[in-house]
């Protein structure tokens, strides 16, 4: 037999294969985000716009990215910590603490909505030593320094929506990064010790470089996570309108809406929304690529 026949595969030739994973990406995810953009289309401009821009909206997409943001930011900092532990160091019930970081994968949402909303509440564990109105709140008072502290309201306000975005999203950034942490040679840092570099200088120059790229794809799993979130939150946040509502559940109300009134609130005012978040969605994770691989190059050089 020659040299240069070409040998056969065990799967199926690219044709084949090809036209199955582009018939099943159509089906589970091309077809149905069409249809999104399908049906917003038969607004016009003026109604597009009324839509997805009012006032209303406008407060929703600033409550939900704003959360989201910060809570992908936090869980880059200490999910890091958190994942860097856990690798780095041995200690009794370190398996167990591993496996509840995928508790918020396996938890349905609506139940760790309820058990969050439970907990942060006025007579909930912790939320009665936090709420105003809360237990411990409204039987003493605190004075520290001759100011008053009237506590923090946790359930069904924004810091809520913040508490849940960063629970469902931890376990992004831990898994993340765990890999990445396993690889890292701890000689890297035996030498930077030797020469003379200090453990601040050690991590700014020999570690977080390696990590950056790693924790930038964490961040950005953990935001578009909290961005699509809805059962944790729908509970905890209190849906007020203005202020504690986020666009998930603008979007399912006015599918209820139409649904309910009919011709009179168009099915199309609940697409308008949704194509705003995927476009704004597509833009965010694109530049979030772009940083990432910025990174990869400048940790190269």
């Amino acid at each position: 037999m020659s040299l240069f026949s070409k040998q056969r595969s065990v799967i199926p030739g690219f044709g084949l294969s090809f036209g199955f994973t582009m018939f099943y990406l159509s089906l589970i995810v091309l077809i149905p985000l069409s249809a999104v953009f399908i049906r917003t289309s038969g607004l016009s401009w003026g109604e597009f716009w009324n839509a997805a821009f009012n006032a209303r909206e406008l407060a929703s997409y600033k409550v939900t990215f704003l959360s989201s943001f910060a809570a992908a930011g936090v869980n880059g900092i200490f999910g890091t910590i958190l994942a860097w532990v856990l690798v780095r160091y041995p200690f009794p019930g370190r398996r167990v603490i591993d496996a509840l970081v995928d508790l918020p994968f396996a938890l349905p949402t609506a139940v760790a909505g309820i058990s969050l909303t439970a907990i942060y509440s006025k007579n909930g564990w912790i939320g009665k030593w936090l709420d105003p109105e809360g237990v411990f709140f409204s039987v003493n008072q605190i004075n520290l320094f001759g100011l008053k502290f009237e506590g923090i309201k946790v359930a069904y306000s924004a810091l809520g929506i913040f508490v849940a975005m960063t629970f469902i999203g931890l376990p992004f950034v831990v898994r993340t990064l765990q890999p990445v942490i396993e690889e890292l040679e701890p000689e890297l840092e035996e030498a930077a010790s030797t020469l003379g570099a200090s453990r601040l200088q050690a991590l700014y120059k020999v570690i977080l470089p390696q990590l950056v790229p790693a924790v930038l794809t964490g961040f950005a799993l953990a935001f578009a996570r909290a961005l699509g979130e809805y059962g944790s939150i729908v509970f905890i946040s209190g849906n007020q309108p203005n202020k504690t509502e986020i666009t998930p559940f603008r979007i399912i109300t006015k599918l209820e809406e139409s649904n309910a009134a009919g011709a009179a609130v168009p099915y199309a005012t609940a697409t308008a929304v949704a194509v705003v978040m995927l476009v704004a969605s597509f833009v965010l994770l694109f530049l979030i690529n772009l940083l990432q691989k910025w990174s990869r190059r400048h940790q190269e050089a």
